[in-house]
């Protein structure tokens, strides 16, 4: 009896102590806002600061772990709702309907939010006639209306694809001069050598003067000057600028939005907390994008 009692005992005990280390394991596990490890998917075209963003903020805290996907927006969406990523940065946030949809299934509202401004540059090549564009003139383009190819990353839905359908096609169906490359780099290769096409690409991967791989195709590719239809002043043309999208006069300008699925604070926080402070929004200025967390300003010397 005292032996059956025994192995009760021990038995109780062997399986408290499993249960003590499965919750320590479980408890270890957990990330927080300084260490731990997450996936996180973004906007392919997005890659060039997003990589800068990262790198810093590894190098900050040397204890996080974030596994980066780069991925077309429609894709980075449909990880975040099967639940494979725990944030995404795309070019829009959460309608209601999807608001909605995700307290139901997970008890609580995603947080989003914006925190910087791209824009959509459209590229000449340099031997170009034509650089100067109204979104008349570029409707008419995608449409096959007027004369010269059109290509941009179309193999899939890109934020800057979606953008440029929803702004400048709108219902319209894309004509068949309409080209679809594999990527921004593609799509400024084309551009390079085709003096006839234009193409469409975020302002991240041209605009940057000390990249020097952004220099290269500078050489043989310029942004070309659109029509500013927000402007006072009729008949204004600008090229996308960090001063141009801050003061509203460059018509093709759109905002780089995250989307975070945490209901406690951790490594997506933590990361969210970065980039949305001085260190992460001065990236985002280096990187020649309009930060829209903090205004920086240059200080006046003491007189």
């Amino acid at each position: 009896m005292c032996k059956i009692r025994l192995q009760s005992i021990l038995g109780a005990v062997f399986l408290l102590t499993i249960s003590a280390c499965s919750q320590g394991k479980k408890e270890a596990s957990r990330d927080t806002p300084n260490q731990g490890t997450i996936n996180i998917s973004v906007e392919e075209s997005f890659k060039p600061f997003m990589d800068e963003q990262l790198k810093v903020f590894a190098l900050s805290f040397p204890e996080t772990h974030i596994k980066v996907h780069y991925k077309s927006e429609i894709e980075c969406l449909k990880d975040f709702v099967e639940d494979s990523t725990r944030m995404v940065f795309v070019t829009r946030g959460l309608a209601k309907k999807e608001e909605e949809g995700f307290k139901k299934q997970l008890g609580f509202t995603p947080t989003f939010g914006i925190l910087a401004y791209n824009a959509v540059a459209v590229l000449v090549n340099k031997q170009s006639k034509d650089s100067v564009f109204t979104m008349s003139d570029l409707n008419k383009r995608l449409k096959g209306e007027n004369k010269g190819q059109v290509v941009m990353d179309g193999n899939n839905l890109t934020g800057i694809v979606r953008f440029i359908k929803d702004s400048l096609a709108k219902k319209d169906i894309l004509g068949k001069n309409v080209i679809a490359a594999k990527g921004s780099n593609a799509v400024l290769e084309y551009i390079a050598t085709h003096p006839d096409a234009i193409g469409f690409v975020g302002m991240n991967w041209i605009g940057d003067t000390y990249d020097t791989r952004q220099e290269v195709y500078r050489k043989n590719v310029r942004t070309a000057l659109i029509e500013c239809t927000l402007c006072i002043e009729k008949g204004y043309f600008s090229q996308p600028s960090q001063s141009t999208i801050g003061k509203g006069q460059y018509s093709l300008s759109l905002p780089i939005y995250y989307i975070l699925k945490e209901n406690a604070p951790g490594l997506g926080s933590g990361l969210l907390n970065f980039m949305s402070e001085e260190r992460g929004q001065l990236i985002f200025r280096r990187s020649f994008l309009v930060p829209a967390k903090m205004s920086f300003q240059k200080r006046k010397g003491l007189m």
